[in-house]
């Protein structure tokens, strides 16, 4: 008993998980949209007039795309990405002037999702790839090309299975680009919102097949030629149909009686309604009640074997007990 208890329990608990396994996500390509804020470093700098200096950014801005594949759980991407930061530079030849960085890197990156199909979806990942960075002040500017990296951490929210939202959190770094005549570091803490659209639809989910038709238990009784009177074998298979709606509890009987070819259409009628109450009669000794019994009559208009007009075929007289 304990045990049948714990197996229930069991049950009750992995049905929630496995009615939501991947039902709002599936395997395929996506495209999104991004934006967000940054935050860059202090870094220490030559300028121009070999004077050292030390930079101070103020809070920048970034948007820019991606498209990916997801297979539900890991996610593959290309991502292009914009930032800008301004800065004010402090240095011994002036007291202070402004810096412009803008970097456009372009990132492969590799995702992985937890609870890859639910509604919430916490994600970490990984990139790397190229920044091109120009750095300007005084109205010069220097273009670099450096090599870009970042580490993500965020969580996203599955809205149905084509449309997600995501929010994280980045550490983006590249190597030295150049403000003067020495390199500065340029990295920084982003975060970022995004909205991404899945392509496709999701794959279809045949419907379980419908419960096979139950067939009404049915019962045969066979008679002599021209007779409506039942045998012992006849009684035995009554007892039987008797017994079988005792079981259901409430049910309905039919009766259908049937006669062979031989005699005329109208004697042929009023013989299979009379073996058909004859039935009938022997259901009610059983214990069913009247009232739960109908009772019908085809004559020869039946045949469970076809034969011609005037045939003494065994099988065709007959009662057809139908308990629904």
């Amino acid at each position: 008993m304990i045990k049948k208890v714990l197996v229930a329990a069991a049950a009750m608990v992995a049905l929630p998980v496995l009615a939501q396994a991947q039902p709002l996500q599936y395997p395929g390509f996506y495209a999104g949209i991004e934006g967000g804020g940054n935050w860059m470093f202090n870094s220490t700098v030559t300028t121009w007039f070999g004077q050292p200096g030390t930079m101070y950014p103020q809070f920048g801005w970034a948007a820019g795309g991606m498209i990916g594949y997801d297979f539900v759980g890991p996610r593959v991407e290309l991502e292009g990405i914009y930032r800008n930061n301004k800065s004010t530079m402090g240095s011994g030849a002036f007291n202070s002037f402004g810096v412009n960085k803008d970097d456009i890197a372009v990132m492969a990156n590799l995702l992985y999702d937890f609870n890859a199909g639910g509604t919430i979806v916490p994600y970490i990942g990984a990139g790397a790839g190229i920044a091109f960075v120009r750095t300007s002040a005084f109205n010069i500017a220097q273009d670099t090309t450096q090599f870009a990296y970042q580490a993500i951490v965020g969580v996203g929210y599955n809205i149905d299975p084509m449309f997600r939202v995501n929010v994280d959190a980045r550490y983006y770094g590249t190597t030295n680009p150049y403000l003067g005549g020495t390199g500065y570091t340029n990295n920084n803490l982003s975060a970022m919102l995004s909205l991404q659209v899945k392509f496709g639809a999701p794959p279809a989910v045949a419907p379980p097949p419908p419960p096979p038709p139950v067939a009404a238990p049915s019962y045969m009784v066979f008679f002599d030629w021209d007779r409506s009177n039942l045998s012992q074998q006849a009684l035995n298979t009554i007892k039987q149909a008797a017994g079988a709606y005792k079981t259901k509890g409430s049910a309905r009987i039919t009766a259908t009686g049937h006669t062979d070819t031989t005699g005329t259409e109208a004697y042929n009628m009023a013989l299979s309604l009379r073996r058909a109450n004859t039935v009938k009669d022997a259901l009610v000794r059983e214990g069913v009640p009247a009232t739960a019994i109908s009772v019908i009559g085809k004559g020869e208009s039946q045949l469970l074997v076809q034969t011609g007009d005037g045939v003494r075929e065994p099988q065709n007289r007959r009662v057809e007990i139908v308990i629904q």
